[in-house]
C-alpha cells in the first residue's frame, strides 16, 4: 500500500468522502453476512478458510489495532480479543491457531457485532475531527483490507456451504444472467519491447504494486476472453486429469493425493455446479472457475497454448475500464458474456491465473513496522493473479492490483485466460 498524504484536513471535502466511503464499506460487509444465520458465521470447513464471524472480528481488530491503537490513551474493551483476532501479525503480539478459528464459539456473533459498532464509532470520530494525514491514510488501507475479507468471507462461505448435504442457498434472490455465447476464442498480438508497469502513485495501492519500473516484454498474444465451462470440460472428457504429461511435478502429485477429477463444485456427472445460489446447472458458456494454477497450467498445456505473464496482463489491460460482474452486481457467480471484439472481460468474474510468481517488483521495500507484514513476507511459493472476479469490489480492484496464491488453492474464485509465444 502507498503511504502518503490524502490531503484530508479538518475542512477538506474529501474528509467528508472518507467518512462516508468508511460507513458504507463496514455496512457492506455486515450486509454480506446478513443472508446467514449465527451458526452459519461459526463453522471453519478447512484451514485455509475462516468463519465469517472471525472476518467481521478480525477486520474491526484491524481498525482498532493500526487506527485507534496510535492514541496511548486507547483502552480497548476487550484486550483478550487481541489474541483472537489478529491474523498474522507477528509483531504486534500472538494470534489464535488459524485453523482453530472455527472453534471461537464465544464471543457470539451479536457480541462481535456490538465490538464493530463501538469501533466504527471511535473511528468516524476520528475522521470528523481530522487528525493528521497519517489518519486518512491508515483510514484507507483498513478500507481495502476490509474489501479483501469481503471477497474472502463470500468465498469461505460458499466452500463451507457445500460440504453440507443439504446444499444450503446464500442467497436465493442473487441476480441471474441470460446464458450467451461468448465470441470464439482469439489471440491478440502484442509486440516485444520495453514496458512500464506498476502504479503510477496516483491514488491508492498495495505496497506489492510498486514501485514503477520498466521491464522487457517478449512479443506474444493473449486470449480475447476467459476459458469457458465447455472448453474445460473438453479437457476432462479427453482424460486431462488423467495424463501425467500435462502437469507439473507438484501438481500431478496434488492430483493423485485429493483425487482431483474436475473443478471445484463440479458433480460427478458433469451437469451441475455448486454456487451461492444454489445447485445450478453448469452454464457452459461461463467462464470456469475454482480451478488452481496447477489445472490451469495443465489446460493450457492441452490447449497448445500457455498461461499469460503478469507483465503481459497488465499491459494489455492498461486503459480498459474497470467494469464488469464484479460483487456490485450480486450475482456472486460467474457468467457468459458476449465481445464485439477485443478483451472482454479482463476485470471481474474470475481472477485470471497467471504464470508469474509471486515475488518482489525491482526497488521493492516492505513498509516500516507491524504493516511490513501485510504483503511482503508472502512472497514465497505462490503465483499471481490478476483482474479480480465477481466477489471483487467494483471500487477496490485496478490493472495493477497483484493478487497471489499457493499454486494448490482453488476455493477462490479463480479462472483461466489463455496465452501464446510469437
Amino acid at each position: 500500500m502507498s503511504v502518503r498524504p490524502l490531503g484530508i484536513s479538518s475542512t477538506s471535502p474529501a474528509r467528508a468522502d472518507l467518512a462516508r466511503r468508511f460507513l458504507r464499506i463496514r455496512h457492506r460487509s455486515e450486509a454480506l453476512a446478513a443472508p446467514l444465520r449465527p451458526e452459519d458465521t461459526v463453522v471453519q470447513s478447512m484451514p485455509d478458510a475462516s468463519p465469517t464471524k472471525w472476518h467481521l472480528a478480525h477486520t474491526t481488530w484491524f481498525f482498532e489495532q493500526f487506527v485507534l491503537g496510535r492514541d496511548p490513551d486507547y483502552v480497548p474493551a476487550n484486550p483478550e480479543w487481541h489474541f483472537l483476532f489478529n491474523s498474522y501479525y507477528q509483531s504486534v503480539g500472538p494470534m489464535h491457531a488459524r485453523p482453530r478459528r472455527g472453534m471461537l464459539t464465544r464471543p457470539a456473533l451479536d457480541e462481535v457485532l456490538s465490538y464493530r459498532r463501538r469501533v466504527d464509532d471511535a473511528v468516524a470520530e476520528r475522521i470528523e475531527r481530522g487528525d493528521d494525514d497519517e489518519l486518512s491514510v491508515l483510514v484507507e488501507l483498513g478500507l481495502q483490507h476490509e474489501q479483501q475479507h469481503q471477497e474472502l468471507l463470500l468465498t469461505d462461505i460458499k466452500h463451507a456451504f457445500a460440504q453440507n448435504p443439504l446444499q444450503p442457498v446464500y442467497r436465493s434472490d442473487a441476480m441471474r444472467a441470460v446464458s450467451v455465447a461468448p465470441r470464439p476464442l482469439e489471440y491478440l498480438p502484442f509486440d516485444e519491447g520495453v514496458v512500464t508497469i506498476g502504479h503510477d502513485g496516483n491514488g491508492f495501492a498495495f505496497d506489492n504494486e510498486g514501485p514503477r519500473h520498466r521491464t522487457y516484454r517478449q512479443a506474444g498474444a493473449i486470449a480475447n476472453r476467459p476459458v469457458t465451462n465447455a472448453e474445460f470440460m473438453a479437457f476432462v472428457n479427453d482424460g486431462g486429469y488423467r495424463e501425467p504429461t500435462l502437469w507439473l511435478s507438484d501438481g500431478w502429485a496434488t492430483v493423485q493425493s485429493e483425487g482431483w477429477e474436475r473443478p471445484l463444485y463440479w458433480d460427478d456427472a458433469l451437469e451441475t455446479e455448486f454456487t451461492l445460489q444454489g445447485r445450478c446447472a453448469i452454464d457452459p458458456h461461463a467462464p470456469v472457475c475454482h480451478v488452481s494454477y496447477f489445472e490451469a497450467d495443465a489446460f493450457a498445456r492441452w490447449a497448445g497454448a500457455r498461461l499469460p505473464t503478469e507483465v503481459e496482463w497488465e499491459t494489455m489491460a492498461n486503459g480498459i475500464p474497470v467494469q464488469g460482474n464484479l460483487q456490485d452486481s450480486d450475482m456472486f457467480q460467474p457468467v457468459a458474456s458476449p465481445s464485439d471484439g477485443g478483451l472482454a472481460q479482463m476485470f471481474g468474474d474470475v481472477w485470471e491465473w497467471t504464470m508469474s510468481p509471486y515475488i518482489s517488483y525491482p526497488g521493492f521495500r516492505p513498509l516500516a513496522g507491524a504493516l511490513g507484514e501485510y504483503n511482503g513476507k508472502f512472497m514465497n511459493g505462490q503465483w499471481v493473479l490478476r483482474g479480480g472476479s465477481c466477489a471483487t469490489p467494483a471500487d477496490h480492484i485496478r490493472a495493477t492490483y497483484r493478487n497471489f496464491f499457493p499454486p494448490h488453492a482453488r476455493w477462490q474464485f479463480s479462472g483461466i485466460r489463455l496465452g501464446t509465444d510469437r
